[in-house]
Parts: C-alpha cells; structure tokens; sequence
C-alpha cells in the first residue's frame, strides 16, 4: 500500500495542475485569435516583398504563418469575426507586409462567419487567381505585394452589393488601423 500512496500522490497533483496548464493554453490562444489592431498606419511595400520561410516564421504568429503562407483557413465564427463585427471605421492591411487592402467603407455583414468586402480599396494590392484545391473551383484572394493567402471572392451570391461579390477574408490574415488613429496622424504630418 505504501507503493500506492506516492502513485496516488502524483496522479493526484497531475490532476490539480492539468487545469491551470489547460488554463494557460487558452489564454495564449486567445492571443493567437485576435486580429492585430494598431494605431499607426503600416509602411506601403513599394515592390514585391520577399522573405525565406524561416523570415515569415520570426514575424508571423503561428496561426498568421499557417493562413498567410500556407493557404489556410480560420474556422468561422470565431473571436476574430466577432472582432471585425464591432471595429469601426478604419483599413486593413495585410498582416504580413502591410500592404493596404480593404477599408471600412467596401466592409458588409454576410453573415457566412469571416470578415466579408465587397471590393478591395487598393485593387493593385489585391490579386485572384483559380483554386481548385478542396474538390471545387473557387478564387484565391492573395496579397499583391507578398503573396500571401487572404481567402477567396465569391461572385453572383445576390448581395445587396455596389459589385455583388464577397471577398470572404481570414481576420487573422488582417492589421485593422481605426480612422481615429489615422486621423490623428494626419495633423502631425501637415505640420
């Protein structure tokens, strides 16, 4: 029985720490599932923006590494969608190069569970391409500058739309800069 006592012991501590060490992995996950949110406008890439994946891996969260450079999808309704439901007035910008790509102005509601455009605000940031991956056809949504997967533009949907498409955007492949941040840039510079 004295055998026992240590076995029981342990298993004993082991259950009161799994719950603080569950505990700390969702508060690290919750950082990785808020899109980035910052006050000052990112640099504008004026070329290609070119780095080796071990680059990508230094300045991308894991997540923001698996969907930026490996195609990959956020699941819906999530933290980040929610997010974006309540952000304001404001841009977006590529999460990796901060590239311009979408305003609070071409932003609707679709209700299909990730942030939806109706149209790029820098068209030359935005690229779209064939994707038959999935066992569909659909059109990849990328970034201009780096290459990297945004989601996909769906057309024809019935929107209430100016071009009736819906470029359905992983957040987590997104910077959001408020207007207000922006805005009080703007005097700073005109000085």
């Amino acid at each position: 029985m004295s055998m026992l006592t240590p076995m029981f012991h342990s298993r004993w501590l082991a259950a009161l720490a799994f719950p603080l060490v569950l505990g700390s992995c969702k508060a690290e996950d919750a950082n990785k599932t808020a899109m980035e949110t910052s006050k000052d406008a990112p640099a504008q890439p004026t070329g290609k923006v070119e780095k080796t994946d071990a680059e990508w891996k230094k300045i991308l969260t894991p997540e923001q590494y698996r969907i930026l450079r490996q195609a990959g999808t956020e699941r819906p309704n999530s933290e980040v969608y929610e997010q974006f439901k309540k952000q304001g007035g404001g841009t977006y910008y590529c999460a990796g190069c901060g590239a311009e790509l979408f305003t609070s102005k071409e932003k609707f509601d679709s209700h299909c569970g990730w942030p939806s455009f109706y149209d790029p605000s820098k068209a030359k940031n935005v690229i779209a391409r064939d994707d038959y991956s999935g066992g569909m056809v659909r059109t990849e949504v990328l970034c201009a500058k780096c290459g990297g997967h945004l989601g996909h533009v769906f057309k024809g949907e019935g929107f209430d739309t100016p071009t009736d498409q819906r470029y359905c955007i992983n957040g987590m492949a997104l910077k959001f800069v408020p207007a207000e941040a922006k805005a009080e840039e703007k005097p700073a510079k005109d000085k």
